[in-house]
């Protein structure tokens, strides 16, 4: 897998042939405030890590907007498969999710586009208790797996699974969100809790044994995520905004210990483990290579053989592919907050 390419001017990435069709069908959807000079108001969505929070904090896209006449309204979720629907629902523009959430959305015919990629770390795996006897993946055969349906936890599962030669129906997963894992995990009524951080995380400092990293797994990804009509109807603020979020990432990566303060004051979650979080984190942001497109598809039809979702999915058709002549980006000598 080749590392994915920081941004600096612009991102080139690629768009399905009918995301303009789409978004044309959609004219009449109430896709936010618009003015007849263009977009109003970007709505972001984000989850309690990440160079989201960083430019929230940091009022980074208020700053490169505002120029445009563009406001900002940021809107937190707990993980990424209801900030998804909220999206195919006209209530957010964008969003950083995990690998699975944009599958699940394809598959259930969300009017979404991949438009940036980003690498995960060791920030995410699967848990057990001290006392636990489970010291193998081998040894969750017959257990309650605790995780989001339809998050990168889940498809932490499957490749742990896998991995381990055991099947789906091998073990009892249990659907909560982070927040009602983690309560199921210190209550005992779950045997492992797979989750991604600040929760992985806070899940260690409670006593959590690390049974796998997903790391260990293969090589997963994040993604942002915008609405096909952002993408078809605004291509140049996207494309500010998205090197506006590489210069951020560039910055965070030789700033942790700001970065894991920002995260703390944004997020609410205690310092300590934002620190955690933080200093195993990748925030580099990069373009949509051939091999992360086709790492996100071994993730589709790993989904589809299990009956997980209701259809294939081809997750090259829901790439962004601006037109090149549609740019509108800041300067990128300017510095890095």
């Amino acid at each position: 897998m080749r590392p994915l390419a920081l941004l600096s001017v612009v991102v080139t990435v690629a768009c399905s042939r009918d995301a303009g069709r789409d978004a044309a069908s959609e004219g009449s959807r109430d896709h936010g405030a618009e003015t007849a000079a263009g977009l109003a108001q970007l709505r972001i969505g984000y989850q309690k890590n990440g160079v989201l929070v960083i430019a929230r904090q940091q009022a980074v896209l208020e700053r490169e907007l505002a120029p445009l006449g563009v406001a900002v309204s940021w809107v937190e979720f707990a993980s990424g498969p209801p900030m998804l629907e909220a999206m195919n629902a006209g209530r957010i523009d964008l969003g950083q999710v995990g690998d699975t959430p944009p599958i699940f959305a394809q598959a259930a015919g969300a009017h979404i586009a991949y438009v940036a990629g980003q690498v995960s770390t060791n920030g995410e795996g699967i848990l057990v208790t001290p006392a636990s006897g489970i010291r193998t993946v081998a040894d969750l055969r017959g257990k309650r797996i605790g995780f989001t349906k339809g998050s990168s936890a889940h498809n932490v599962v499957l490749l742990a699974l896998e991995a381990a030669g055991l099947a789906y129906g091998d073990i009892t997963p249990v659907y909560l969100s982070p927040p009602d894992a983690a309560a199921a995990f210190a209550g005992g009524t779950i045997d492992a809790w797979s989750v991604w951080d600040p929760y992985y995380a806070l899940g260690q400092s409670r006593g959590g044994r690390i049974l796998v990293e997903s790391s260990a797994l293969g090589t997963t990804h994040s993604f942002y995520i915008a609405h096909r009509e952002l993408a078809a109807r605004h291509p140049g603020v996207l494309r500010t905004v998205i090197a506006a979020l590489g210069r951020t990432a560039a910055w965070a990566e030789s700033h942790r210990d700001q970065v894991a303060a920002a995260l703390a004051q944004v997020t609410g979650v205690e310092l300590a483990i934002q620190t955690v979080a933080a200093n195993r984190s990748s925030f580099a942001i990069g373009a949509l290579t051939d091999d992360i497109i086709a790492n996100q598809q071994a993730v589709a039809d790993r989904f589809y053989r299990q009956g997980l979702i209701p259809q294939p999915v081809v997750v090259r058709d829901a790439v962004w592919r601006p037109a090149p002549d549609a740019v509108t980006v800041s300067d990128p000598a300017r510095r890095a907050p």
